[in-house]
């Protein structure tokens, strides 16, 4: 069999506590008159925030804090050397890509062209029918893989050159969604939380399938060309990866964070129904100490809904939304394969974002 080039993307979830501040912030405010910007490009300039790419923050629709900085750079795991990135520039949202695809889902059950959450995951796959006959693989559900509870057996903690790591296995193998399907049961389905691109592999090919068309096809004419999105990319081998591929300039993921604002509502239009996107941020499984998991979203803080929601990404991307403040926050690094890469976007939420909201009373 010859094997596709070796997939150096993502390391194991590991969030920190990055967007804790957004919603209870203690960080002193700001003095002087330096803006938000002028004080991330000192800090940027001092060697405070190396690797930062871009931070962008949204208040209520408009842009409260912009910037953009020079750094090496990654087009999904390929060196492209030194970046001076810009409102235009396109960057990997790596796993953010997870709650893009899970946006998509949201779009497609009301679209009513894919299984409903509690429907068995196996059966919407009949070419693998032969997989059937396991009482706890037959009960795995759509839900389990959207809140990677499906029980499966699954490492992502080995490092991404490894060929062992189940990312790399699966994009290795013949046939990926058989890989993931076929995974042994290690646990009850729908109990345990565990990272799981495969996971959400399933759920792209659940909506290529249903929608009669390539995933990237779907999202360009239901996300996409709604929300004015003409410039991105979604990487991948022989078909776009949906745990990982696609890349957006900073405001056009910004603008998908204004749907979970706007209650699934962009520029006047309706992209999902309030319901679904209600659904699709319930909190579902404890993840660590400070989050929750929905469809392929964290969530931070107590209550239902929760007061934030956010995608992570390897190397420091983050999505994250403050619905009740009108928040939305994208902040772009490079800090790919580094498990501690959360402190950076911790570092620029809580020093200079957070102080700000603050003084302007945000």
């Amino acid at each position: 069999m010859t094997k596709k080039p070796t997939l150096f993307t993502r390391r194991r979830f590991h969030a920190g506590t990055a967007s804790i501040p957004l919603l209870a912030a203690t960080s002193p405010v700001f003095g002087g008159t330096k803006t938000v910007e002028d004080r991330l490009r000192d800090a940027w300039e001092d060697g405070q925030l190396e690797d930062l790419h871009a931070v962008l923050t949204l208040r209520n629709g408009e842009t409260f804090a912009e910037a953009y900085f020079e750094g090496h750079d990654e087009i999904w795991g390929r060196p492209v050397g030194l970046v001076q990135h810009g409102a235009d520039t396109l960057h990997d949202l790596r796993s953010v890509t997870k709650s893009v695809v899970a946006l998509l889902y949201a779009i497609a059950l009301d679209k009513g062209i894919v299984a409903e959450p509690d429907a068995p995951l196996l059966a919407q796959f009949p070419d693998y029918a032969d997989l059937a006959g396991d009482p706890r693989r037959d009960a795995i559900t759509v839900e389990d893989a959207l809140t990677m509870r499906m029980g499966t057996q699954w490492d992502e903690t080995i490092p991404y050159s490894d060929p062992k790591n189940s990312e790399i296995a699966m994009e290795n193998s013949d046939d990926r969604y058989r890989y993931v399907l076929e995974q042994p049961i290690v646990e009850d389905p729908g109990t345990v939380w565990n990272y799981s691109g495969g996971a959400t592999t399933l759920i792209g090919k659940l909506i290529a399938n249903g929608a009669g068309m390539p995933l990237e096809d779907y999202a360009k004419a239901m996300l996409f060309e709604p929300l004015n999105i003409s410039r991105y990319e979604w990487m991948g081998f022989s078909e776009p990866a949906a745990a990982s591929g696609l890349r957006l300039t900073a405001r056009d993921l910004a603008k998908i964070g204004e749907i979970v604002v706007g209650g699934g509502v962009y520029d006047g239009s309706r992209i999902v129904s309030a319901e679904t996107l209600a659904a699709m941020l319930e909190p579902q499984v404890t993840v660590g100490d400070a989050f929750r998991y929905g469809w392929q979203w964290y969530l931070l803080g107590p209550g239902n809904p929760a007061p934030l929601a956010a995608g992570f990404g390897n190397g420091g991307q983050r999505l994250s939304i403050n619905a009740k403040r009108g928040l939305v926050t994208v902040i772009y690094a490079g800090r790919y394969n580094d498990f501690e890469a959360w402190q950076l976007a911790l570092k620029v939420v809580e020093a200079f974002i957070v102080p700000a909201l603050e003084t302007e009373g945000g």
